[in-house]
């Protein structure tokens, strides 16, 4: 029975592990993860039984609305604590049965596979003249998965009715909005550590059906490109396609955001790609804007942080972000950002010299001559201007941003290629 399996003592050890790791936010019921050994020690025994016996109910999920980059949001729904721990238990013994069942095109939440393995994929299908891509989008994915046809996939791979019973309980569990519980009839709670597993065993129907067709295709998720060689093929693809997922997984494709049209004209997965024969990784235009945008809120000059502090931020938020973009293949890109964050960080100290007397001061305190720490600490220009001339240019150098602590994006990016 592998609701054995799930309530074995190593089965959760490692996934109240898990969860006390990946932290995340409250459910419903307001408990942290910190709270949540206590919890399980104290009520462990009842827990279990109601698992066992098929009686357990779980909590509703917690509505939270993200912003999306392009406008809209989108829906999480974070379970309890407790819910996290239990569907985290089911995941871990879940995921061998279907994981290795699962396509080699398939990259999305599955282990030892990445989204840079994915983009590798689809650089590897344009370097062999498939320069044509099926950009699919599934409207509201998550929102959208039919529950019969999910628990149909599941009862032919899993036979322990009380686990079936369970998992569609947790489909069903429903939505706390306002104080208001609203029932779930469709769709898998993006924000539960199951929702991932779930999503890609209803979309390897998907990823069967293009392997049969002999398509080059990669899926990370609900991203899935298919590479063709021609624009008229690409046509055909689509719109066949598209009749499977709406007819065969009962799921709607979005065909505003859907489009055949060159890869180095799309967005997957935060990257795209260049024309050359030998193509390469490049960021894409729009998560260039949103890096920009999070920096321009770190350094702006209307918010009053102290140097140390944005220093500090920067630090933080370029280490995740180096470490997902380093694989593009751009190295001058992450040398431009550097110089345009050190501008900016110039313009901020400008700014906080505020007093042209203290500007003087400041100017000859870091080597400039009386009379140019002068003209330039009187001057009228504007910060941005400022922040680009030769006296802060020499003075505000790499060096001496580099002894305040701010850590180079091109030196990261480097050193992250060496690995």
């Amino acid at each position: 029975m592998l609701m054995e399996r799930i309530l074995s003592r190593e089965n959760l050890l490692t996934a109240l592990k898990r969860v006390e790791q990946n932290k995340g936010s409250h459910g419903i019921d307001g408990m942290s993860v910190k709270f949540l050994r206590r919890h399980l020690y104290e009520n462990w025994d009842s827990l279990r039984e109601t698992l066992r016996t098929g009686n357990y109910h779980p909590s509703p999920v917690r509505r939270v609305e993200i912003p999306k980059p392009n406008g809209g949001v989108r829906l999480l729904g974070i379970p309890t604590v407790t819910d996290r721990f239990i569907q985290q238990s089911i995941a871990q013994v879940l995921t061998p049965i279907f994981d290795p069942t699962f396509s080699e095109n398939s990259y999305g939440f599955r282990p030892n596979r990445s989204a840079h393995d994915a983009i590798r994929k689809a650089k590897g299908y344009i370097k062999e003249g498939f320069r044509w891509v099926i950009d699919m989008d599934l409207e509201k994915f998550f929102d959208k998965v039919n529950h019969d046809k999910l628990m149909g996939i599941l009862a032919k791979r899993i036979e322990d009715r009380i686990l079936l019973k369970l998992i569609r309980k947790y489909l069903q569990s429903g939505v706390m909005l306002n104080g208001v519980v609203q029932s779930t009839e469709e769709g898998t709670p993006q924000g539960g550590p199951l929702s991932p597993l779930l999503s890609n065993i209803i979309l390897d129907k998907l990823d069967k059906e293009l392997e049969a067709r002999g398509h080059k295709f990669v899926r990370y998720a609900d991203d899935c490109n298919i590479h063709v060689q021609s624009f008229k093929a690409g046509e055909r693809v689509f719109e066949s396609i598209t009749t499977f997922i709406e007819q065969k997984l009962k799921l709607k494709v979005n065909r505003d955001k859907s489009a055949v049209d060159r890869p180095w004209k799309r967005k997957f997965l935060g990257f795209s790609f260049t024309w050359n024969k030998e193509p390469k990784v490049r960021i894409a235009k729009q998560s260039i804007k949103r890096f920009k945008t999070k920096i321009r809120e770190i350094t702006s000059r209307s918010k009053p942080f102290p140097m140390e502090v944005r220093i500090e931020m920067l630090n933080r938020y370029l280490t995740g972000w180096c470490g997902y973009f380093a694989l593009a293949d751009t190295p001058s890109k992450f040398k431009e950002f550097d110089e345009w964050i050190r501008r900016r960080l110039r313009m901020c100290e400008w700014k906080q010299w505020k007093k042209p007397k203290t500007r003087v001061r400041k100017l000859i305190g870091l080597g400039v001559a009386d009379y140019k720490a002068y003209e330039w600490g009187n001057s009228r220009k504007k910060y941005w201007r400022i922040a680009c001339s030769p006296i802060l240019h020499k003075t505000l150098d790499n060096s001496y941003w580099s002894q305040r602590g701010l850590r180079s994006l091109y030196n990261r990016y480097e050193i992250l290629r060496q690995t």
